[in-house]
Order: C-alpha cells, then sequence, then structure tokens
C-alpha cells in the first residue's frame, strides 16, 4: 500500500465512520516504532506505523486509522481529543474504534532464561538470576547474610 492508498482508505473511513471529510494528509511513517499511529496536533496530519499493516493485516490497520481520527475530528471541533477525555471515549464507543492496538510480535522481548542460582548462606534464601552478579558487593535483603553461589544453571 501506497501513501496515496493510505491517504483515499483514511477519507473513505473518515466519510463512511465519522459522516466528516479528511482534508489534512495520512502517511506511512517508518520512523514509529511502539505505536500504531498518532495525530498531529499542528499539523493536523495523521502518520500511520506500516509494519502494523504487513504484520497484523488490514483490519488492524482500519482500526488504528478511525483512532486517530477520533483525535482529529474532536481536535478540529474543539472538544476533548485526550485518551481520558468524556467526548474521546464516547466517539471511540460510537465509532467502534479500538482503545489500544494490538502488539506486534516484533516488538515483543525476547525472555532470556535463568542461568545463575545464589543462595544466603544464614537463612538459604535462593536467588535466581539472569546474569552474574558479584558476590563480593551483595548481601541477602531478608537477613544481611553472605551469598553463596549455588549452582549455575548453564
Amino acid at each position: 500500500m501506497t501513501d496515496r492508498e493510505l491517504q483515499q482508505l483514511v477519507e473513505k473511513i473518515s466519510k463512511d465512520a465519522f459522516g466528516l471529510p479528511f482534508t489534512h494528509k495520512a502517511i506511512f511513517n517508518k520512523k514509529l516504532r511502539t505505536t500504531g499511529g498518532r495525530y498531529l496536533l499542528s499539523s493536523h496530519n495523521i502518520e500511520i506505523n506500516r509494519r502494523y499493516l504487513d504484520e497484523l493485516g488490514m483490519d488492524e490497520l482500519r482500526g488504528i486509522i478511525k483512532h486517530e481520527l477520533c483525535h482529529y475530528h474532536l481536535h478540529l471541533q474543539g472538544k476533548g481529543y485526550r485518551h481520558g477525555d468524556r467526548d474521546f471515549k464516547r466517539l471511540m464507543a460510537e465509532t467502534n474504534s479500538p482503545r489500544f492496538c494490538s502488539t506486534l510480535d516484533s516488538n515483543k522481548r525476547v525472555v532470556r532464561p535463568v542461568k545463575w542460582l545464589y543462595e544466603c548462606s544464614v537463612c538459604g534464601l535462593e536467588y535466581k538470576r539472569k546474569r552474574q552478579i558479584d558476590i563480593k558487593k551483595y548481601v541477602c535483603g531478608k537477613c544481611r547474610g553472605k551469598i553463596i553461589l549455588k549452582k549455575s544453571l548453564t
């Protein structure tokens, strides 16, 4: 999908869902990372993260566009356009717009497994760690006892 096709889609969704025209620009922004889109207050333009279209499809893109159009139309009408405003919540419900976009698989963090098991020599409290710690620097948080390396799980 090109920026021109995105512009046409945003204009169509604006007309169909809100009954109002979208008279500004809608573009894809490669620099957006953790959000599906954003409405720019100063220029009234809408920027969309292309990865949501590529990874999650057209339905997710339509939801993001509707969400951003809620900000757009309310801001231009001088009403509450922020997420916490009553006007915004009401318009989101009326247009069946999503509050949040889905999480991209490419944004999910890789969870590292536990590799080190430490134990307090006094109370026996176990500490599971992903990274090795300097046992000379730290003491048990419960009893202030000496921490020892029980075993390396690597």
